[in-house]
């Protein structure tokens, strides 16, 4: 079931960003005067499709992992005299670069949106207030101390922990000072220090907690949430509301407590006192054994934490009015592009591994968990993956929709295209890149597995 619903969500992210992409294109390119034959959202043997006024096949094909739209081009084939004034290669240069860059305006226009629509409706997010701050770290040498809030870094605002993870990313690798505006007990001040430095590990970087920050929560107890089927939690007969008091007659104060007996206890007898409908009862328990990435084995019993309610003094609602929304919609945007362009520049300089680098599996992975996390993730996940889409199509890579703009700007210039030749050696380079950065993204994807 949780394949299920991890391929529906990857399907249904990949074919919302993918139409507009695609639509991008077609909308200029019947806007210029071009012939659209097809319009795929997704690649191979269509599962339907369907045909308009124009003569334009729109189809939906088996592999969701892309689309195209395919235009009367006569570099594919003959064309019709008739239809010579329709068909791509006859328009002009600025035609076709306005066609090309279609796409990628259509990714950074729904981020846009997509950060007004949620300006507009509200969203609440949890402040960011330090819980605590780990010794040597960055966030100890700034100043940073057990609750302070966080208004701003490098004078740019933030009202939640993603704007932070953000801010902070940005800055991993650099020297020089990095700038905290920050309150304590009601006054605000400004915290600065010396990065030195700082960066990510290779592996499941966090920015956050490697700057040195713990934020704060609220008090978990150790209360039974969702039991997994067929776990040993299920099969130990345990219970979603289960409050677990003590294992092996050591007391429990909170769910981490807990969390550290079972990981300390692979295939190992448990003995824990829970608490069920105000009655103490003894279950008895076997973690078991679950490999980590990095090779160390703890145990698992497959039960979740009861959902906690975080105080309202910790919460912080952000609305705007339909105006209002719009500068705060394009400087989400430009932060998320601003973001990417960042951490490519990083991955290239060697500042950050590439080993961040994802491919489709963790991308479904993150579009189940926002899918089920509800509307406000899911939404702003798909704006900043629209928003990563639309940078990478204008990399200045041949098959890329950069490519493209780099050819036909060439063309303008030159008054004639570059030589098939050299147009059939960029594409083979282009293709030899991708087909590279995808190989090796989905490498990264199967070690995290």
């Amino acid at each position: 079931m949780q394949i299920i619903q991890t391929i529906f969500a990857l399907a249904l992210t990949l074919g919302i960003l993918v139409t507009l992409h695609e639509y991008g294109h077609f909308w200029v390119a019947r806007r210029c005067g071009v012939k659209v034959l097809r319009f795929s959202v997704g690649f191979g043997k269509p599962l339907f499709s369907w045909y308009d006024r124009h003569g334009t096949e729109f189809a939906i094909a088996a592999i969701p992992l892309g689309g195209y739209v395919k235009m009367l081009d006569e570099r594919e084939g003959p064309v019709p005299d008739e239809l010579k004034d329709q068909a791509f290669t006859s328009k002009a240069p600025s035609r076709r670069i306005a066609i090309a860059a279609a796409g990628p305006a259509a990714n950074f226009i729904f981020a846009i949106f997509a950060y007004w629509l949620l300006g507009v409706v509200g969203v609440t997010h949890v402040a960011p207030i330090v819980g605590d701050v780990a010794g040597q770290s960055v966030a100890q040498k700034v100043g940073l101390r057990e609750g302070m809030e966080i208004y701003a870094i490098d004078g740019h605002r933030v009202s939640s922990w993603r704007d932070v993870n953000m801010r902070i990313l940005e800055r991993a690798g650099e020297q020089g000072q990095i700038t905290l505006d920050v309150s304590e007990g009601g006054a605000r001040g400004t915290l600065s220090g010396e990065l030195g430095g700082w960066g990510l590990s290779d592996e499941a970087p966090d920015p956050i907690g490697e700057f040195g920050i713990v934020p704060w929560r609220p008090d978990v107890p150790a209360v039974l949430g969702q039991i997994s089927e067929g776990g040993r939690a299920q099969t130990a007969g345990l219970q979603a509301g289960d409050r677990i008091l003590a294992v092996n007659d050591a007391p429990v104060g909170n769910w981490f407590e807990l969390v550290e007996f079972i990981r300390n206890a692979p295939e190992q007898a448990l003995a824990l006192t829970v608490e069920r409908a105000g009655a103490e009862q003894s279950v008895q328990i076997t973690p078991a054994e679950k490999k980590q990435d990095s090779g160390e084995v703890i145990g698992f019993v497959g039960a979740g934490v009861a959902a906690i309610s975080w105080p309202d003094n910790v919460l912080r609602e952000v609305r705007y009015g339909p105006l209002a929304a719009i500068p705060i919609a394009l400087d989400e945007t430009w932060a998320d592009t601003r973001l990417t362009l960042v951490a490519i520049k990083k991955m290239v300089t060697g500042l950050l591994s590439p080993s961040n680098l994802s491919g489709p599996i963790t991308i479904a992975r993150v579009a189940e968990a926002s899918v089920t996390s509800g509307f406000e993730d899911f939404v702003r996940f798909l704006a900043y993956l629209s928003v990563s889409l639309g940078i990478l199509n204008l990399l200045p890579v041949p098959v890329l929709d950069g490519g493209h703009i780099v050819y036909y700007t060439i063309e303008a210039i030159r008054k004639k295209p570059l030589s098939d030749g050299v147009q059939a050696l960029g594409l083979r380079i282009g293709m030899a890149m991708i087909l590279t950065l995808m190989v090796f993204a989905l490498y990264n994807d199967l070690m995290r597995l």
